[in-house]
C-alpha cells in the first residue's frame, strides 16, 4: 500500500477474545525460548510480567537454556523486540497458537513513556542535545515536527512533552568554541513492524510512502493532560 501511494494510520494490534458459557476467554500461545543461561532471571521477569507460565525448563550445552512458556497472546505484542534487546541479539524465539484459556489479569506491555513534542516547528539540534538526555530519541534535527507527535522513549514510565525545537538564544559575544556543531547521539530508526510493537493504546502509527511517524491520538498536550484527569477521576468512582 505503501508504494501505491497510499497514507493510513495503524494503532496497536488488539487481541480477539471469545465468550463460552458466560466465561471471558482470551488466546494463548506456546512460546519456545533458547537463551544464554545468564539471561534466564531476564527472560523470566519478563515472562512473568507478561502472565507467562513456564512448563518447562532444560539446560543445554555451553551455557545455553531452553524454556517453554503459555503465554496471553496480548502479553505476545511488543515482546519481540524487548527480547532482542535484553538478550543482545543472542536470543532466539517462537511461538505457535496453543488455544484459549480463561483471561488473566492486566499485562504489563511498555514500562517506559514517549517524548512528545509541544509544538510544532523544525528540529534544531541545540533542543535535541537537552532531549536526549531524558531517554532514545528516534530522530534527528531538520526534522518537520507537530503537537503530540512522538520523537523519542522516555527513559522513565510516563510521557514527557518536550520542545525539540527550540533555538539557542543569540549573543554579542563571540566564542572560539561558539560554532562547534552539537553532537548528538544517532536516533534509533524503527521499522514498520517495530514501531507497531512500540506504540501504546492511545498512540498512532502515522504510514506514508516516504517516512513512518508515530503520535498521540490527542495531539494537544493540554487536551491530553485533560483527559488523563477525567480517567483518573473515573477510576475513583
Amino acid at each position: 500500500m505503501r508504494r501505491e501511494g497510499y497514507e493510513f494510520q495503524v494503532g496497536k494490534p488488539e487481541v480477539i477474545m471469545r465468550q463460552e458459557n458466560g466465561q471471558l476467554q482470551e488466546p494463548v500461545e506456546e512460546v519456545y525460548i533458547e537463551a544464554p543461561e545468564v539471561m534466564l532471571g531476564t527472560v523470566s521477569e519478563m515472562m512473568g510480567n507478561r502472565r507467562g507460565q513456564m512448563v518447562d525448563l532444560r539446560h543445554g550445552e555451553h551455557g545455553t537454556v531452553y524454556v517453554t512458556y503459555l503465554v496471553p497472546t496480548r502479553g505476545m505484542l511488543g515482546f519481540r523486540g524487548a527480547f532482542m534487546t535484553a538478550t543482545r541479539g543472542t536470543g532466539i524465539m517462537h511461538a505457535l497458537f496453543h488455544g484459549f484459556q480463561p483471561a488473566s489479569s492486566e499485562v504489563i506491555r511498555r514500562e517506559r513513556g514517549s517524548i512528545v513534542a509541544w509544538e510544532a516547528g523544525v528540529s534544531t539540534s541545540y533542543a535535541l542535545h537537552n532531549a536526549e538526555e531524558r531517554g532514545i530519541l528516534f530522530m534527528g534535527p531538520g526534522v518537520e515536527v507537530y503537537e503530540g507527535m512522538i520523537v523519542g522513549q522516555n527513559a522513565r514510565p510516563g510521557d514527557m512533552p518536550i520542545n525539540v525545537c527550540k533555538k539557542k538564544h543569540l549573543t554579542n559575544v563571540r566564542s572560539s568554541t561558539e560554532d562547534i556543531m552539537v553532537r548528538l547521539t544517532p536516533p534509533l530508526q524503527l521499522s514498520l513492524d517495530e514501531c507497531i510493537e512500540y506504540i501504546a493504546e492511545d498512540e498512532l502509527l502515522e504510514v506514508t510512502p516516504h517516512s513512518l511517524r508515530m503520535r498521540k491520538r490527542i495531539l494537544g498536550t493540554e487536551l491530553r493532560r485533560k483527559a488523563a484527569a477525567g480517567r483518573d477521576l473515573s477510576s475513583l468512582n
